[in-house]
């Protein structure tokens, strides 16, 4: 019996947060009849941040910022609106922010490509650093007066450890 309670638990909190919760949050109420434009509020909605949870879309936060968005989202396509209408209707009063997938523009080029150019520079370092360590240290031969002066210092070495 506990193995069996601890196996559904175990699959609640693993399907809690993955592909259920987006259905518990849009309550009852919030539901359109018409079951297309539903299908169609639905899909905006998982476009959608939440600005309170901000990793998560509209659909599948229980925020009350999240359920005002999502009614906005269903009068906008009662009224008429398309879909991009609906989303540039937000983006016009929220800012980009609020989509999940901002686009690219000029001002979020570093937010869109700092991460990998970050991961490039750094990969170049770690090469340049890897081949330089790996690289051997190339000297010169002794010359002739050198080589001497070395034989002769250990000539010298040798003499120290033995009694006259």
């Amino acid at each position: 019996m506990r193995q069996v309670l601890f196996l559904l638990m175990l699959v609640v909190c693993l399907t809690g947060s993955g592909s259920f919760a987006p259905a518990l949050a849009v309550q009852p109420d919030e539901m359109l009849e018409d079951p297309v434009l539903e299908s169609r509020a639905r899909g905006l909605s998982a476009q959608i941040r939440c600005l309170v949870c901000q990793n998560q879309s509209i659909d599948g936060s229980n925020a009350e910022l999240a359920a005002d968005l999502r009614v906005l989202v269903r009068e906008r396509l009662v009224a008429g609106d398309s879909d991009q209408q609906v989303l540039d209707y937000l983006v016009d009063r929220y800012g980009p922010f609020v989509l999940l997938e901002p686009p690219t523009t000029e001002s979020t080029y570093l937010l869109w490509y700092g991460p990998v150019g970050l991961l490039v520079i750094g990969g170049l370092a770690l090469g340049v650093f890897a081949w330089r360590r790996r690289r051997p240290e190339v000297s010169e031969p002794l010359t002739a007066e050198e080589q001497a002066r070395v034989n002769a210092l250990l000539d010298g070495a040798g003499d120290e450890g033995r009694e006259p």
